[in-house]
């Protein structure tokens, strides 16, 4: 079902997902899908969060390279940006779903961001002393606005990847210069 949604999405971006389009080319009757989805947003936000914990996966059998932790988040967000810039229209139907002010999707929302997070965690490692929750919350949010700014057409996936590890860079140099208290 989620890669019949992402097939559609890749076709024709956000509005190509319709239940019905998507139940057929799952080839499952459309109440098997409600069951499991009620809407198409809880389907796309599905197939992200599965594309999300697969990315954190990759970057844990082949960690993130630098000699500091900026350097390792940088490595890790532009991975993250190769893989989501090979299906523009995917990341835009996704990205439209977490938008949505739909109370239903909260908790799918979050698990995304958990995901997300952890991978930036993971590729801090042991740098970033006190303020790890601070710098992951803060470069989280970059690289939401950032992915924002590429869906929506207003930069390129590499200016894209430059932001975020500029970003990376800004934000580690900072926390390690001054402690938030």
């Amino acid at each position: 079902m989620l890669a019949a949604a992402t097939g559609l999405a890749a076709e024709g971006g956000y509005e190509a997902v319709q239940m019905r389009d998507v139940a057929a080319r799952a080839e499952v009757a459309l109440g098997t899908l409600y069951r499991h989805y009620s809407s198409k947003d809880q389907l796309l936000l599905a197939a992200l969060g599965e594309q999300a914990e697969t990315l954190r996966d990759r970057l844990q059998s082949r960690p993130p390279r630098g000699a500091t932790a900026a350097d390792r988040v940088s490595d890790a967000l532009r991975r993250a940006c190769r893989a989501l810039e090979r299906e523009p229209r995917v990341i835009a139907a996704m990205m439209t779903a977490m938008w949505a002010p739909d109370a239903a999707t909260a908790a799918m929302k979050r698990d995304v961001d958990t995901t997300l997070r952890a991978i930036i965690t993971s590729a801090i490692a042991d740098g970033g002393g006190d303020n790890v929750d601070d710098i992951v919350r803060v470069l989280g949010a970059v690289w939401f606005t950032a992915l924002s700014h590429w869906v929506n057409g207003m930069s390129t996936a590499v200016q894209m990847a430059n932001d975020l590890e500029r970003a990376a860079h800004l934000v580690l140099r900072e926390a390690d210069a001054t402690p938030l208290r």
